[in-house]
């Protein structure tokens, strides 16, 4: 018998309920032992591990990074990838519920290769371990080495503070500025001395005077990462690191420049020389597949979670997710583990990503994004349309 798209549905819910302890045993496991970037050993070898037991092709240390990896189930195209996150942030565990994120992108990629009967369906189903998005931007660096080069979507959901359909994440990176002066004694011979400190200090006065006349979305924040090495010495050398955030790609390139602009002048001023390099990856804005999202967000309702848009003008970090949206259509939706009066990156919401709530989300969210991914894969009439629009924006 032909499938259909209700049958399908209805598949794929019924195989992520038969999985649903094991999705949460899996999600309890990763919260329990947090690893962090680059380093979540024992966390890629379980995700990796349920895969390949159910019968995905798995490739470990891809893109040269020893924690990601991708299993595939099918072959050729269509494909469409379930990633998940699987770092947590130091101190604070899976303060970001990336615990859940990987349950869920594991949980999809299962339900919708078992519920799909394979002489009837083309294509493949990926699943993508992605390291290291708190720091280090895995996904971007799987972008570049061509690991999205022949995928037509790439889903995944994120827990939250809020239920958005959408998600406003800003372009982002690091820079370090540093200044050098000459070092003197300040009262033995203090007309020798070029002070590196107060360039960097200067610095600091420039860009909050930059940072009152910014566009919205658009921010720099530093720290002083060395200011010299004691009082009774002229500060030779001086350094800060500074994070700049914009709502687009091209503002933040725009804020990098000014940010050298900004540099170059102090330290023409002050008599010292300036070095400004990149210190991390960039992460990309996020490019909404708008008619992917109105997909998931419809699974999503039918498990009695609705989804809004997101409140203009609010914006909720950035994340490698926008490296690959850049690449292929992608969605990004966040999903609520708590009140609207928290905050993500607090132990209140580590303790809420263990919660019976995120349980409840887990399920939804793995349903939803299973269901939107067989979508992908039976329609060709919704590829095209997501083709579409990506290559509009």
């Amino acid at each position: 018998m032909t499938a259909t798209p209700d049958t399908v549905h209805q598949a794929v819910r019924q195989e992520v309920t038969a999985r649903g302890d094991a999705l949460w045993d899996v999600a309890r496991r990763l919260h329990a032992d947090p690893e962090y970037a680059f380093a979540e050993h024992r966390a890629a070898a379980l995700l990796s591990g349920e895969l390949e037991r159910a019968g995905f092709a798995v490739e470990r240390g891809v893109a040269g990074m020893p924690t990601a990896f991708t299993a595939r189930s099918g072959r050729g195209r269509p494909a469409v990838a379930l990633l998940m996150e699987y770092d947590a942030l130091p101190g604070l565990g899976h303060a970001c519920g990336h615990n859940l994120i990987a349950a869920a992108g594991l949980g999809a990629a299962l339900a919708v290769a078992a519920a799909l009967p394979a002489e009837e369906t083309p294509g493949s189903v990926l699943a993508v371990g992605t390291p290291a998005e708190e720091g280090g931007g895995g996904k971007a660096v799987e972008v570049e080495a061509g690991v999205f080069d022949d995928v037509d979507a790439a889903l995944m959901f994120h827990p939250g503070v809020y239920s958005w359909a959408r998600a406003p994440l800003t372009a982002q990176v690091q820079y370090r500025v540093a200044f050098h002066g000459r070092a003197a004694h300040p009262t033995g011979n203090p007309t020798e001395g070029v002070d590196a400190l107060a360039g960097l200090v200067e610095l600091f006065n420039v860009l909050a005077v930059l940072g009152r006349r910014l566009p919205e979305g658009s921010h720099v924040q530093g720290i002083v990462t060395h200011g010299g090495t004691a009082t009774n010495i002229v500060p030779e050398y001086a350094e800060g690191l500074f994070g700049l955030r914009a709502a687009t790609t091209a503002a933040l390139e725009d804020l990098t420049e000014r940010l050298r602009v900004c540099a170059d002048g102090v330290a023409a001023a002050t008599g010292t020389t300036a070095e400004v390099e990149r210190a991390t990856v960039r992460y990309e804005h996020f490019r909404d597949s708008e008619v992917l999202s109105e997909r998931f967000a419809a699974h999503l309702a039918r498990a009695g979670v609705p989804l809004s848009p997101p409140t203009p003008g609010v914006y909720l970090g950035s994340s490698d997710i926008g490296n690959v949206s850049t690449r292929v259509p992608a969605i990004h939706p966040f999903v609520a583990i708590m009140g609207e009066d928290g905050s993500d990156h607090t132990p209140e919401f580590a303790e809420a990503a263990a919660s019976p709530r995120a349980r409840e989300v887990l399920i939804a969210a793995t349903e939803a994004l299973a269901c939107t991914a067989a979508d992908v894969l039976l329609s060709g009439a919704l590829r095209e349309e997501a083709w579409a629009r990506h290559r509009a924006m």
